[in-house]
């Protein structure tokens, strides 16, 4: 049972936060380019993401906690199998990523937002699909190789 809890919260986690990156990106920011003038588009993107970053905030920091925990609880970093190790490779350049876009990419474009620049506003936007794209590849992969991987 000691195992059972941290991986059902690593999961939840996960499926929130690229599943987020899959909503966004496919759904939430196509529908404000059809139906809003860019600048309620870009205070609508700007709210919903600042929204959904506190959700991630979260997420990554249970990932973390509960991917070491179950590490610990497996025996430790020694031996692990190749599919955490790379899980976790993924997961450290994912979060570098996210922590770009958060502290730097996603700031701008909420002060290019609240300066009404709209035109900076847009390029950080455009910004942050194309990281958020990236993550979103790199997302779907860890669940390939937590789940394909077991065969292996």
């Amino acid at each position: 049972m000691s195992y059972v809890i941290p991986l059902f919260i690593h999961l939840l986690c996960a499926a929130f936060w690229v599943g987020g990156m899959a909503t966004m990106h496919f759904a939430v920011r196509p529908s404000a380019v059809a139906t809003l003038e860019p600048p309620l588009r870009l205070r609508m993107m700007a709210a919903t993401l600042r929204r959904f970053f506190v959700g991630v905030d979260a997420s990554v920091t249970l990932l973390f906690a509960t991917g070491v925990a179950m590490i610990l609880a497996g025996g430790g970093f020694r031996g692990l199998h190749w599919r955490i190790e790379a899980m976790m490779s993924i997961a450290i350049v994912m979060l570098a990523i996210y922590v770009y876009i958060r502290a730097s990419v996603f700031r701008a474009m909420r002060r290019a937002v609240d300066e009404s620049a709209w035109p900076t506003a847009a390029a950080r936007l455009n910004t942050v699909r194309k990281l958020v794209t990236v993550n979103l590849v790199l997302g779907v992969i860890v669940f390939g190789v937590a789940t394909v991987g077991r065969a292996g």
